[in-house]
């Protein structure tokens, strides 16, 4: 069966968590959409004797595939392909809770949060231990002001042994209590979170901007100086490192941060509060 090698390779190729960043991909997103649409195609003329688990099978793969491209267009924006592609996952596979997930952040990303909370709740129904989906069903709610079923939904997502990257959700757990002005939550997430994971790049940098905030610099240095190890610099990391080392009086460091600062980010809000704090002294 040509077309459900096709699907394999293509499942391959993509490999895509619904909803994680869309990874490079070799072949054109054109390209991998005439492959999927060829498969759609050539399942729907299916010998008739095709048994019910190779059916079920292909089924499974379709739904794959038309999920991993939902979620490329979606990365790139293409939301009505996207919604396309995600309702042909769901039709050929209605049980597959990845793909309500990946319904559920399009209908955010598009501002139905009516449909969005619907789609993720059903993924969870499908699937309590879908930590995935948990976890975006976490971010929504926070950004809903939601505080506290979000908190639930962080933790739940991070306490399956199976999850890979249980220290995400708990960052994020962190992330939404200092959006609601739970500064001491927040750190005890973030510290949970670098413990499980000393690398988590937006643990640390929250926890260098943290520390200080509660002028505590020398121990704000070293987790900027972590987050540097394996992260590039942003403009907001930059403007942090200037006023961590303004603190701490090494006036070669600040000037380092600031001369990349103007050099990498001259448009950005940062470069002008540099130029505010300059222009004062």
């Amino acid at each position: 069966m040509h077309y459900l090698r096709l699907i394999i390779i293509l499942a391959n190729i993509l490999q895509l968590a619904a909803c994680s960043p869309m990874a490079a991909m070799g072949m054109g997103v054109s390209t991998v959409a005439r492959a999927v649409e060829n498969v759609d195609e050539n399942y729907t003329s299916s010998p008739s004797g095709a048994t019910h688990s190779s059916q079920d099978y292909d089924r499974q793969a379709i739904a794959e595939a038309n999920l991993n491209l939902g979620v490329a267009y979606m990365q790139q924006e293409q939301y009505k392909l996207a919604l396309d592609k995600l309702n042909r996952a769901r039709i050929a596979q209605p049980n597959f809770a990845p793909t309500y997930n990946a319904l559920g952040v399009l209908y955010q990303r598009l501002g139905e949060n009516a449909e969005a909370e619907k789609y993720y709740q059903h993924a969870i129904k499908l699937n309590p231990m879908d930590s995935a989906a948990l976890n975006n069903y976490g971010q929504f709610l926070c950004q809903n002001d939601r505080f506290d079923e979000a908190e639930e939904a962080f933790m739940e997502s991070a306490s399956n042994p199976l999850y890979p990257t249980p220290e995400i959700a708990i960052t994020n757990a962190g992330t939404c209590a200092l959006t609601f002005d739970h500064p001491d939550l927040a750190e005890s997430y973030f510290k949970k979170a670098l413990d499980r994971n000393p690398r988590v790049a937006p643990a640390l940098i929250q926890m260098a901007e943290l520390s200080y905030n509660r002028g505590e610099y020398l121990p704000a240095r070293g987790f900027l100086q972590r987050y540097l190890e394996d992260n590039r610099h942003t403009s907001s990391s930059l403007w942090l490192g200037i006023r961590i080392e303004r603190e701490l009086g090494d006036k070669n460091a600040v000037s380092s941060y600031a001369l990349l600062l103007r050099n990498r980010f001259s448009d950005s809000q940062e470069a002008v509060f540099l130029k505010q704090t300059e222009a004062s002294n």
